[in-house]
């Protein structure tokens, strides 16, 4: 399989978000630049070299997207595939099963869907974006949730490289990843029914400005799904870490439910509802062979699961839906 573009780029100016497609050639030339990523010179021939196996079976509303579980292969083809997959770590965002290859991530990913499909609007139709899609497990469960065009973006080449080799033995399905941040989108962008934000909101250094871009990339009436790190507190509290935060450096603002609240209104969002607020637990985010670098348990307080190992409220994540 060829990593091209080819195939969005015809496409986008047939949609009603064919705005995106502004000066998105070179913008992707800079995204997957081997210049500025040197590990994609290795990333990259990997992708384009894995096993060809004809049109798999698959599962896009299963958790871990059961892909090719009715094709089996032998023992050496499937190590020589799990050798070949592992190239690719760490593997945050999951997890995959992949022609017998269990793809235990870092993260359950599947579980915070499970949290958050119950309360958006049904994606029958629609024109779906993901912000920080990461490997773009959740893009592909937009897909199965009967999404007529999912585009992740993500600036992240290995989350790139991880999107390409799982696209490769699932197809195209009408999920597109692209290698942008937020503030590479044309402005006022529109055209999107829902936007997804989810872990994204407390890495930037200004939430008002995120959810002003966010807005500006839905339709009228469109459906924003924002999930993010929150704190007790009331209206107009914000946690701001004096360092680091759970050991990540680029934490800023972690505010209480009723400040996000605020927040929305004052971009100009309404039917603002909190639908799940839910600590990490330590069996969602963790280490495994797919991802063997320090995880939650290695940011939280060894005494005190409920503190982050420098004093602060343990990740709690609230999951908000909005609209215009």
């Amino acid at each position: 399989m060829k990593i091209t573009f080819e195939d969005i780029l015809t496409l986008l100016p047939e949609t009603p978000v064919a705005k995106l497609a502004e000066g998105l050639p070179e913008k992707i030339a800079y995204g997957l630049s081997e210049k500025r990523w040197a590990n994609l010179k290795k990333w990259i021939p990997l992708v384009e070299s894995l096993p060809e196996y004809g049109p798999l079976d698959v599962d896009l509303n299963s958790h871990d997207l059961a892909i090719g579980k009715n094709t089996p292969l032998p023992e050496s083809e499937k190590q020589a595939l799990t050798d070949q997959l592992k190239q690719l770590t760490p593997w945050r965002k999951g997890p995959f099963h992949i022609l017998g290859v269990d793809i235990d991530t870092e993260w359950r990913s599947d579980w915070k869907w499970d949290r958050v499909a119950p309360y958006i609007s049904s994606l029958k139709g629609r024109h779906v974006l993901d912000v920080g899609c990461g490997s773009g497990y959740h893009c592909w469960r937009m897909a199965g949730a009967g999404a007529n065009l999912v585009v992740g973006i993500e600036p992240s080449p290995l989350s790139n490289m991880q999107y390409w080799a799982t696209r490769h033995f699932i197809g195209s399905n009408n999920v597109y990843m692209l290698p942008l941040t937020l503030e590479d989108m044309p402005e006022n962008v529109g055209g999107f029914d829902t936007v997804f934000s989810m872990g994204v909101l407390y890495h930037r250094r200004s939430p008002i400005d995120h959810l002003y871009q966010l807005k500006a990339c839905l339709q009228p009436h469109g459906e924003l799904v924002l999930e993010t790190l929150v704190v007790d507190g009331p209206e107009g509290y914000s946690l701001v870490p004096a360092n680091r935060y759970a050991q990540m450096r680029n934490v800023w603002f972690l505010p209480s439910c009723e400040t996000l609240i605020q927040w929305l209104e004052r971009v100009g969002f309404k039917d603002i509802k909190v639908v799940d607020v839910n600590q990490t637990s330590l069996e969602e985010q963790r280490s495994t062979e797919w991802m063997h670098f320090n995880s939650l348990a290695d940011f939280l307080d060894p005494d005190d699961v409920n503190k982050t190992i420098e004093g602060y409220p343990a990740p709690t994540r609230a999951t908000l839906v909005a609209r215009l």
